[in-house]
């Protein structure tokens, strides 16, 4: 059976961080690239960044504040998260799949999906 299970969300203050974690288990994860979406009340899915062969890929809105690491012995990939803002407050999903890079900002690119994880963002 495959699970991804994202945990390590919260509420944090303005310019604070958090480290999320999702731990995976059932499919080749080495196999697979491991990617960030988030979801804000009444938005879509929107890609935070993935870690695809070894290499990390960012939006833009997060590029330089959030960093995605790959533990393979693991099998888990932990996203760090600092300087946050009020609109990094969502729900934070991980996926795993395999996508060609042009695809990789897509959500529906992933197959296998976790629960989430609500991170908030006050002052």
């Amino acid at each position: 059976e495959v699970q991804l299970q994202a945990s390590g969300g919260g509420l944090v203050q303005i310019g604070g961080s958090l480290r999320l974690s999702c731990a995976t288990s059932g499919f080749a994860f080495a196999d697979n690239a491991i990617a960030w979406f988030r979801q804000a009340p009444g938005k879509e899915r929107e890609f935070v960044g993935v870690v695809k062969n070894g290499r990390t890929y960012y939006d833009d809105s997060v590029k330089g504040r959030f960093t995605i690491s790959r533990d393979n012995s693991k099998n888990t990939v932990n996203l760090q998260m600092n300087s946050l803002k009020p609109e990094d407050t969502a729900v934070y999903y991980c996926g795993a799949g395999r996508p060609i890079l042009s695809s990789i900002r897509g959500a529906s690119a992933y197959g296998y999906w976790g629960q989430g994880t609500q991170v908030t963002v006050s002052s």
